[in-house]
């Protein structure tokens, strides 16, 4: 990815509200070393510096306050890094927690004229009823109540307006903020910047899309039809669009209240139950699954059902991936730990050269840390945590989704505590594991997998004559051409940067010595000529050495 100054000159005013806010919270030092002091002017900048140093918050509680005040765009990256424990330390991740999007709802005369024009149509016409007063508000959309022409109770999704083109605006100025991370503070990589503004895109515009939003929900409803403990709320497609969405209003209990599920009858147990075999079912089965499960988004109807609202960020696990996790997982039943080295290195995207007898060492530390421990006493939050800080100690990332899957299994145990402090997931977890574990290994899906190789590999020997037969003709025309990789280039280029320039204001300086001594021994009747001379040019050459103290190179 190349940096592409015109978006910075493009968004000229945002640019600097950002380098402000970085300064306001003590970020003086990543403000310099991104050569981000020109969005400024240069008295803001010293008297922002003096205050770094007098700032009593720690480096976690900065971030979060400098996200909070860049307003929705980064109060959302925040939250989708807060998913990332294999790139992010945990004294950050836990800040990044406790985001909140204290976003005042926007007027009701805009929400009805932006439904009306999405639609087409007259609220009046499209709906029996339609509550002015927002049920609920968040920093992309906030929702209203209505009611169908047939008495059905909706519930009306609105996004705000503007945001989308925000939001855009400020996903292509954290690309190019990420590109000059990687450039100018090498250490940063560890984190993956660009990596991480690319997952945050796609998260985010995910989330933006209502008319995504509404297919994945009616994904949900064709997937759990037949079961009737999972209540996925219909979408009315005539009363939707990219900027509306309409579905079901589903008025429920809240699922951390257990006192209250008691005094309506509920078994909290067996909700708690029926709640992680739910999200297993999606993981594990139909390889897709709710990215945030929340509290906010569970309601328990009074039958016990459950209601996961909210599908704007979603997970997908490709068969391979379950394939994966399934191998890792009958490698640690097997005591193996060879085979789960290789697994996490088939799963993870090593950054760095990986010491594999340590990494080996550690699995098997990991291993039998869990082996033998009973079902009853086993903390899967505890064991995913710690196969996480493996990676992270070795300096493999993991695939966005299988994040978020870890993400929200741990959340869903802490859910599961709260309704019910006996609650234990490995034992809702054993079944899954070994239906996928029957599948993955049985005769009919090994048949298969053999087929699909022979299928590749003959696809593969299909092409060599061709490949080779191109090579062989560029190589006859001279065509043949090797790509070399210059890495770490950019701080040659700095320095030879920093070293002209010191040239130069030498090269000033001497020739103002100069210039003054000559100024000095000329006759009294020519000073009318060499005092402007000399004046002008000093007046360039402090211009000169300004502008390169400015630019950041000496």
């Amino acid at each position: 990815m190349e940096l592409r100054p015109l978006r910075f000159i493009r968004n000229l005013g945002r640019m600097r509200q950002i380098v402000s806010v970085l300064l306001n919270h003590g970020f003086g030092d990543l403000v310099e070393r991104l050569h981000l002091g020109g969005y400024v002017r240069w008295s803001r900048r010293v008297l922002f510096k003096r205050r770094d140093s007098q700032q009593p918050l720690s480096l976690a509680q900065r971030i979060r306050l400098a996200l909070e005040e860049l307003g929705p765009t980064f109060i959302k990256f925040g939250q989708v890094v807060s998913t990332r424990p294999d790139l992010v330390p945990d004294d950050i991740l836990t800040e990044l927690k406790l985001l909140r999007e204290n976003v005042p709802p926007f007027s009701s005369e805009v929400a009805i004229a932006r439904v009306e024009s999405s639609l087409g149509r007259s609220v009046s016409s499209a709906f029996a009823e339609f509550t002015e007063e927002p049920l609920a508000a968040g920093s992309l959309a906030q929702v209203h109540r209505a009611r169908h022409l047939n008495g059905n109770q909706l519930a009306v999704k609105i996004l705000r307006p503007g945001i989308t083109a925000d939001i855009e605006r400020d996903i292509s100025l954290m690309q190019e903020l990420a590109i000059l991370i990687e450039r100018y503070i090498p250490e940063a990589q560890v984190f993956d910047p660009i990596g991480l503004v690319g997952h945050f895109a796609r998260a985010i515009r995910r989330e933006l899309n209502l008319t995504r939003e509404g297919r994945t929900l009616d994904e949900f409803q064709r997937l759990f039809r037949n079961d009737a403990t999972l209540i996925v709320p219909a979408v009315y497609r005539e009363l939707s669009s990219d900027t509306v969405l309409t579905m079901d209003f589903i008025d429920g209990h809240s699922v951390d209240s257990p006192e209250q599920l008691s005094r309506l009858g509920i078994d909290c147990s067996a909700l708690a139950a029926n709640g992680a075999r739910i999200f297993l079912k999606q993981a594990f089965e139909l390889g897709i699954f709710h990215g945030d499960p929340h509290p906010g988004n569970i309601r328990v109807l009074p039958n016990g059902a459950l209601c996961l609202l909210d599908y704007g960020m979603v997970g997908h696990l490709d068969e391979k991936t379950r394939d994966s996790l399934i191998d890792l997982l009958v490698a640690i039943v097997r005591r193996d730990a060879d085979a789960a080295v290789e697994v996490v290195e088939e799963i993870g995207q090593p950054f760095s050269e990986i010491d594999r007898p340590l990494l080996r060492v550690e699995i098997r530390d990991f291993i039998d840390t869990y082996y033998g421990v009973e079902l009853s006493r086993l903390d899967i939050g505890h064991l995913l945590g710690d196969f996480v800080t493996i990676l992270i100690s070795h300096g493999i990332r993991c695939p966005g989704d299988l994040m978020l899957l870890i993400r929200a299994l741990i959340t869903l145990e802490g859910v599961g505590h709260t309704l019910d402090p006996q609650f234990n997931f490995a034992e809702v977890l054993q079944p899954f594991v070994k239906s996928a574990v029957r599948q993955r290994y049985s005769p009919t899906r090994i048949a298969g997998d053999i087929i699909d190789d022979v299928k590749a590999l003959a696809a593969s020997a299909h092409k060599i004559p061709i490949s080779l037969s191109r090579t062989l003709e560029k190589l006859a025309t001279d065509d043949l051409r090797l790509q070399v990789e210059h890495r770490h280039i950019e701080k040659l280029i700095t320095e030879i940067d920093r070293s002209s320039n010191r040239v130069v204001i030498g090269l000033i300086l001497a020739a103002l010595i100069v210039a003054s001594a000559l100024v000095l021994r000329t006759e009294l009747h020519s000073w009318w000529l060499s005092v402007p001379i000399y004046l002008l040019s000093s007046l360039l050459g402090v211009w000169l050495v300004y502008g390169i103290f400015r630019s950041g190179r000496l």
